[in-house]
């Protein structure tokens, strides 16, 4: 699991050009929110670390977040084949993140 939101960020073809599961986060390092929600998004992914996890800074300019019509922070999406299959804002438990692992793990 990615620790830090970072700068540098794959383009909506590399995301729609995965196969297989992973997760898609938005953020940014100083937003409280994502810091609140950074223990509940480590519970839940314990169980599924082998699955991909990009950690994208978001904010003005970024148009990965604009693609994914993000508009809070954090919001972390879980992809199948780059494509999305759940997502969740302001994840405030990690019960809500694993429903979204268990739908990329077996759709």
């Amino acid at each position: 699991m990615e620790t830090v939101y970072k700068a540098e960020q794959p383009t909506r073809a590399d995301i729609e050009a995965l196969t297989g599961p992973a997760v898609l986060e938005f953020g940014t390092n100083w937003c409280g929110y994502c810091r609140a929600a950074q223990p509940h998004i480590a519970q839940a992914y314990r169980e599924y670390a082998p699955i991909p996890h990009f950690k994208v800074e978001d904010g003005p300019g970024r148009l990965l977040g604009r693609a994914f019509r993000v508009k809070l922070w954090p919001t972390v999406i879980f992809l199948k084949d780059g494509k999305e299959v759940a997502r969740v804002v302001r994840p405030d438990e990690a019960d809500a993140l694993r429903d979204g692992f268990v739908k990329i793990s077996t759709t």
